[in-house]
């Protein structure tokens, strides 16, 4: 790990809840994997891994005081459910708060929630990471989506979008519409 990783690290430690830094380093140690699978460059993958829920564990309330006083556009969809914020706001914090200038990096942290149909290579394999980190157990197909992000990490986001789409209408909850172009994106690519 570098210096940069090492020092975020010990800052997220005392800024998130137990549960959520052990997260944050699955997806980071996912994202290195993936990155080396993919030949991405290993460290921006690490750096947006570990960054990219630094404003999770800020109340949704807060989180939406934050965007409103940073100019951060929010949607419809994201002041019915602020949690969706966190991604916006986190790309913000790693610009502002860690020196974060890689647009690509940013980017990822932006996109990794609902993602975005055209995503670069970081930005699938953050979206991914996030999604099988060692950590997680409660998604269906998990073990199958987990083998599959090592074989074609594009039907890998179909799969995880599509998975997503349908617990979400089950539960009846809100549904980005970022997450259904995204799925149509490349469902059909």
């Amino acid at each position: 790990m570098t210096e940069t990783l090492k020092d975020i690290s010990k800052k997220l430690k005392k800024e998130l809840d137990k549960a959520r830094y052990q997260h944050t380093l699955g997806v980071m140690y996912t994202a290195s994997c993936l990155a080396m699978r993919y030949e991405y460059d290993m460290q921006k993958a690490m750096l947006a891994g570990l960054l990219h829920d630094c404003a999770k564990c800020i109340p949704g309330e807060k989180q939406i005081h934050l965007c409103k006083k940073n100019h951060i556009d929010i949607r419809k969809v994201e002041e019915e459910n602020p949690f969706l914020l966190h991604a916006k706001l986190g790309a913000f914090f790693a610009e502002t708060k860690y020196g974060v200038k890689d647009k690509n990096v940013l980017h990822a942290i932006q996109v990794h929630t609902t993602g975005e149909p055209g995503m670069n290579l970081l930005d699938k394999i953050i979206f991914v990471s996030d999604y099988i980190e060692p950590n997680r157990d409660k998604a269906p197909n998990l073990p199958q989506i987990r083998a599959l992000a090592f074989e074609n990490i594009d039907q890998a986001v179909v799969r995880i979008l599509h998975d997503t789409i349908h617990f979400l209408n089950q539960k009846r909850g809100s549904i980005d519409h970022k997450t259904h172009d995204t799925y149509e994106y490349y469902k059909n690519s």
